[in-house]
């Protein structure tokens, strides 16, 4: 009995030190009063103890003492639990509810933006919409009061100022208003549906149902903390599956013919409700070839026993390959971090020869990659930057020059690295002014298409600098097969500018686990923001952090946008590629933050989901940015017209 109530004692003593730090008002705590309770009776039974009285009195005393302490550690537990697990709900309902109407808003106006106009036309303004507007604004607004002067506890939104909350309250209104006059545009325009049923011959292929199954799929995958922590493996099966499902479609257009596809051919209004596959015969399309250009869009049919046959059959096959190579670069993950992989032999100090060897190879297949559609200028500049970026991780000890066995002056490598910058700026002044000239110049497409490729290797550039050399392998298999995508998959099959749009998004995310990225925040390298510094810069430093870890997704956007740019010459596959790409975008976080917020009390909500939180806050803001670039590229072809 005696050491039972020891340790029961020390027990009690650590919660109720815990409570008095975390709670000012632990002294009315009823666990605190029960403790105290206790340790008073405890006294009374030492005494007796010490006095060594047997009786039963003792026994009675000290099972007492006992209950006494078991209730004060079960109220103390829940006190403190009350403290760590305190939520403010109000906020995190509002700002859920905002995202949620936004992705409704998003939903809803699919349709109409992929099947009848490029713009997001929002009525927030019509007559219907009005009234209710102000009756929700009122009815918002009571509820606001009546939260925060009955709320006991701290709460963001009721901390803002009148006007910030005002605001608050009349986007809600005016979002739910928006969708309440998409809804009824849907009503209005009820024949979408009519024609659907009406041509039972428009199905969906396999491709289409691979994206929108695996995209929906991988969202339901994020209310398991298993599949959050092993996410990786999630994009590492549906860019296998994608290469199998392209495979196949490339067997069927060549051993059976164009003629027995008709999901491919028919009239874009036939699946308006569609978002992937909208805009297949679309007049303003980029998918039908225009015949003055030469090379664009010749069909499988055409090219039966040539030596491109073979090579459009075999290219989903080599993607494949070089998705499996990347696996076994970098182990990401909780479950496979700490096995062996192919950049921990290539970072130890024993190979160091057989790194500068595979970056150096990397490099050169970099620029042999990327220069073929730049300028002369730029090519130099992309030559001497990618020199550069070699001389730098030489500077810094990392990588060795031929000539130099054993580097024993190693340096941060500053010189170097600004060096390298300036290339990059050069490069990406010399596509900023190409696409300044081109709006200019109404009928300069090629000068157009030039400025967004030098925009693209501008990026591939910094990408090289920043990122560590044994993932310089990763840069180049990107690049690469981005080049197998466009020349042997892309321009044949003829696909959508939706179904390009998410098959970019898919490798994008594919591409930032194959650099060794995961949901963990200790698996952000912080090392690229330092790359040519001095010293700490916290605007610079935190833009080279975010781009050298989403370096995958920025390149496939921009990627997308010199494709769809150069494959026509209108804007409108740029416009629906921009909204599927900020949709697609969207669903994941939209959902995320539903299921984050209803498992606020998991066991890993710290660990697991949190980290991936921050993750996905940060994607959205690139998204965001990246769509961005998407509207103001083409907004210049918009001027231009």
């Amino acid at each position: 009995m005696r050491e039972q109530l020891r340790f029961l004692h020390l027990n009690t003593l650590q919660l109720s030190k815990l409570l008095q730090e975390n709670v000012p008002s632990y002294e009315k705590d009823s666990g605190f009063e029960q403790f105290k309770m206790a340790e008073r009776l405890h006294g009374n039974w030492v005494k007796l103890h010490l006095e060594e009285n047997h009786s039963d009195v003792l026994l009675g005393l000290g099972t007492k003492v006992l209950r006494q302490y078991l209730g004060a550690l079960k109220t103390l537990s829940l006190s403190l639990s009350t403290q760590v697990a305190h939520y403010d709900i109000y906020s995190m309902a509002v700002g859920t509810v905002v995202v949620l109407e936004v992705l409704t808003l998003f939903l809803l106006s699919t349709p109409h933006v992929l099947c009848r106009k490029d713009e997001l036309d929002v009525p927030l303004l019509s007559p219907v919409s009005s009234l209710l507007f102000y009756l929700l604004f009122l009815v918002l607004s009571a509820i606001h009061v009546l939260v925060c002067t009955s709320s006991e506890s701290s709460c963001y939104l009721c901390s803002l100022p009148w006007l910030a909350a005002g605001g608050v309250m009349v986007l809600v209104a005016a979002l739910l208003c928006a969708i309440l006059s998409a809804l009824i545009r849907m009503v209005a325009d009820g024949t979408l549906l009519k024609k659907s049923a009406s041509h039972p011959s428009s199905g969906w292929s396999e491709v289409d149902l691979l994206l929108l199954l695996g995209t929906v799929g991988h969202v339901l995958s994020l209310g398991a903390s298993s599949f959050v922590e092993e996410e990786h493996q999630t994009w590492y099966f549906l860019v296998n599956t994608l290469c199998l499902a392209l495979s196949q479609e490339t067997c069927r257009s060549y051993f059976l013919g164009d003629d027995c596809e008709p999901q491919h051919r028919f009239h874009v209004e036939q699946e308006c409700v569609d978002i992937l596959a909208c805009t297949r015969k679309d007049s303003t399309s980029y998918s039908t070839p225009e015949p003055d250009r030469k090379g664009k869009g010749v069909s499988l049919s055409e090219t039966k026993g040539s030596s491109k046959w073979w090579a459009v059959l075999a290219s989903p096959w080599l993607v494949l390959i070089c998705c499996r190579l990347l696996r076994s670069l970098n182990q990401t993950g909780v479950q496979g971090a700490h096995r062996p992989d192919f950049s921990h032999w290539l970072t130890s100090s024993d190979h160091k020869a057989q790194l500068s060897g595979l970056a150096a190879l990397s490099l050169a297949v970099i620029f042999m990659l990327v220069q073929k559609g730049c300028s002369l200028v730029s090519k130099a500049a992309l030559a001497l930057g990618l020199l550069g970026v070699f001389c730098y991780r030489a500077a810094t000890g990392i990588v060795l020059f031929p000539w130099q066995p054993d580097n024993k002056s190693i340096s941060k490598g500053i010189i170097e690295a600004r060096f390298v910058y300036v290339f990059v700026l050069g490069i990406l002044f010399t596509g900023t002014k190409g696409l300044l000239k081109a709006q200019v110049i109404a009928a300069d497409f090629k000068t157009r298409t030039l400025g967004l490729w030098e925009i693209h290797s501008g990026l591939v550039l910094l990408a090289a600098l920043l990122l560590r050399p044994h993932n310089l392998p990763v840069l180049a298999f990107s690049l690469l097969i981005q080049t197998i995508m466009t020349e042997f998959i892309w321009k044949h099959l003829r696909h959508d500018a939706a179904k390009i749009t998410v098959m970019h998004y898919w490798f994008g995310q594919a591409f930032f686990y194959f650099q060794g990225n995961s949901n963990n925040i200790a698996t952000i390298d912080i090392s690229a923001g330092f790359v040519g510094l001095d010293t700490y810069m916290e605007i610079p430093a935190t833009f080279l952090t975010v781009f050298g870890t989403y370096v995958g997704p920025v390149l496939w956007a921009s990627h997308l946008v010199h494709f769809l740019s150069s494959e026509t010459n209108n804007g409108s596959a740029l416009s629906r590629a921009c909204f599927c790409y900020a949709l697609i975008g969207s669903v994941p976080v939209a959902a995320y933050i539903v299921l984050v917020t209803s498992l606020r009390y998991h066991l890993f909500i710290w660990s697991v989901f949190s980290p991936k939180l921050l993750y996905e806050g940060m994607h959205l803001l690139i998204t965001a940015a990246l769509c961005a670039v998407f509207t103001a590229t083409n907004q210049t072809r918009h001027t231009r017209a």
